[in-house]
Formats: C-alpha cells, sequence, structure tokens
C-alpha cells in the first residue's frame, strides 16, 4: 500500500466466523483484517475473535468532524469500523422478458407469471427476509413476524414454492455469471456485483430494488494477530471518507461516512454517474428494509440448523 508502505495481500473469504474462529482457536492467526457483515461483527466481538478498534483513534473528516461523528451510527461497533452500504437485491436478464417484466419481490417468487431457475445464496439471510415480503408482510413487520414460529413457518413455506427451481449460490461473483450463462433468469445477488456487469461488462441486467435488505460491512482486525499495529494503521486509511468514496466510484456500494458521500461523483472506469446505482439514493432505499443484525446474531445457529434441515428435505 503506497500511503503506508505496507504490504498487503488479499485473499477471498465468502463470510461467517468459521475461519477466523479455527485461526483464533490454535493460535495461528495469518488473516489481520476482514470485511465483515454486521451480524457476523458483533457475534465475533462477543466470542473474543475480533479486536476492539476505538472509534474516535480514527482520522477525522476533511472539515475536522470527529470520526464518531462521521459515521453513520449504525456502522459503528465495538470491533470494526464501517465500511460500506450495501444491499441484496434480486436482478433479470431483461433479454429474456421481453413483454413483462419483474418489478416486486413478489415477481421473484412467481413461477408462473415469470417461469424459470432462480438463483438463491445458501444461507438462511435475507431469503426469509425475502420470502415475508413475497408473501405480503410489510417490511416494518418482517423481524417481528420472524421472531415467531408461524413467521418462521410462514417464511419456509414461501420458500417451498420455489425450492425445486432454485440454484443454489455461494459466492458473490456467482449471481452475475449464473444470468450471463442462462443458468437462471433470475437471482438475489450484491447490488455491486450486478453493477460491475451491467457497466463494465455491458450485460442487460436489471436490479429489482422492490425489498432490497440493506446491509453493513465493517472492517475488523482478527484477535490475536501479530501484525496489529499494521492492521490498525490499514483500517485508519481504508475507512477515511476520500478512501471509501474511492471505493464507492469503482463498486456502487455507499460510503459508511458522511464526508465521502459528496465525494461519490461518477464511475471512475466509465464515467457513469454513481448516485442512481447507490442502495442509499433516495428513490433505491424507499422500499429497503434494514438488516437487524441484532436479530441474527441471537438466531444465526438455529436458523443456520433449520435451513440445512429444510434444504436437505425433499418437498
Amino acid at each position: 500500500m503506497d500511503e503506508t508502505g505496507i504490504r498487503v495481500d488479499m485473499e477471498d473469504y465468502n463470510g461467517g466466523l468459521a475461519q477466523i474462529r479455527a485461526q483464533v482457536d490454535v493460535d495461528a492467526v495469518y488473516w489481520d483484517v476482514v470485511d465483515l457483515e454486521m451480524a457476523d461483527a458483533m457475534r465475533g466481538c462477543d466470542e473474543g475473535l475480533l479486536e476492539p478498534i476505538d472509534v474516535d483513534m480514527l482520522p477525522p473528516a476533511p472539515d475536522g468532524t470527529p470520526a464518531r461523528d462521521d459515521f453513520y451510527p449504525e456502522l459503528q461497533g465495538p470491533c470494526g469500523a464501517g465500511m460500506l452500504f450495501y444491499s441484496t437485491v434480486y436482478a433479470y436478464n431483461a433479454d429474456l422478458f421481453p413483454d413483462g417484466r419483474p418489478a416486486t419481490m413478489a415477481d421473484f417468487f412467481d413461477l408462473e407469471k415469470f417461469p424459470g431457475r432462480r438463483g438463491m445464496r445458501r444461507v438462511p439471510q435475507v431469503n426469509l427476509e425475502f420470502a415475508l415480503i413475497a408473501d405480503g408482510v410489510p417490511l416494518d413487520d418482517v423481524y417481528a413476524t420472524l421472531s415467531t414460529p408461524e413467521g418462521l413457518d410462514r417464511a419456509f413455506d414461501k420458500l417451498d414454492t420455489i425450492k425445486d427451481r432454485v440454484v443454489w449460490w455461494e459466492a458473490g461473483a456467482q449471481p452475475p455469471q449464473m444470468l450471463a450463462d442462462g443458468e437462471v433468469v433470475m437471482s438475489t445477488a450484491y447490488n455491486g456485483r450486478i453493477f460491475n456487469a451491467q457497466v463494465l461488462e455491458e450485460q442487460p441486467f436489471v436490479i429489482v430494488w422492490d425489498g432490497q435488505v440493506l446491509d453493513y460491512g465493517q472492517l475488523s482486525i482478527v484477535a490475536g494477530t501479530p501484525r496489529l499495529e499494521n492492521a490498525l494503521r490499514f483500517v485508519a486509511f481504508a475507512t477515511t471518507g476520500e478512501s471509501l468514496a474511492a471505493v464507492a466510484r469503482r463498486i456502487s456500494y455507499g460510503p459508511a461516512r458522511r464526508s465521502g458521500e459528496p465525494l461519490v461523483t461518477t464511475h471512475l472506469a466509465t464515467g457513469v454517474e454513481m448516485a442512481p446505482h447507490l442502495p442509499t439514493s433516495p428513490e433505491n432505499v424507499a422500499r429497503a428494509l434494514r438488516n437487524d443484525w441484532e436479530f441474527w446474531v441471537d438466531n444465526q445457529d438455529a436458523l443456520n440448523e433449520r435451513f440445512s434441515a429444510w434444504l436437505t428435505r425433499a418437498n
């Protein structure tokens, strides 16, 4: 990294805490900084898998605003520094729908009106929320409904209606490739992955923002890293407003700091205006569900177990 003189090596990571836990448990930490979903960051912090990060030690905004006030509050945690707003949406190949096009979350589950295979991530998160939204549960009631046995049954019953037509994905790069290959006609996906396919590969993909699940990413430091000082320096650099805006000008994720927003102008590679493509833009966020990470911290293990059992059960 030219700005700090620290060499940075990148590794792919598909979420969860298993790999981090394995390193910490045997005192063989070889990852330093990890980009975590908020629920994983909070669980990892509670389990002692992550180092504490004091937001007051992070650089202020260019106008002197302290980092604590510059970060959006939902992206602050005791063991992480906020990085990005991103969302899970669904997208489709416009060439496959020349007449009527999907426009709502209910359409994703409507195999009669829009036949064809669907892509979904092989985890309960977001899939359960999408199922309830498609079944008519108001956005404000989704997590309250999921917190009841009847609500969970309702979500799984809705997933049952398309289960036989689902192709499961695990890595964020898979959905745009599945759409491009015709393996599925529509797929859940991270909004930035679809954006890149649209503008860099000129794929005829369309994002449906209705019911998007807005989530938050944090940079966290693995507990026990022997490179703690350099890890902290990297986090401090990577989470300035300028750095976050530079990321958002490459892929359509919203910066975690208020000072970064005015700097997100056009896409660096193509000149495309970024505002309409950000999940946090007023038009896109109007029908968004904000991920309730506290729900997932409390229920992750039980729902992982139920989801795994559901996957193996024949309809």
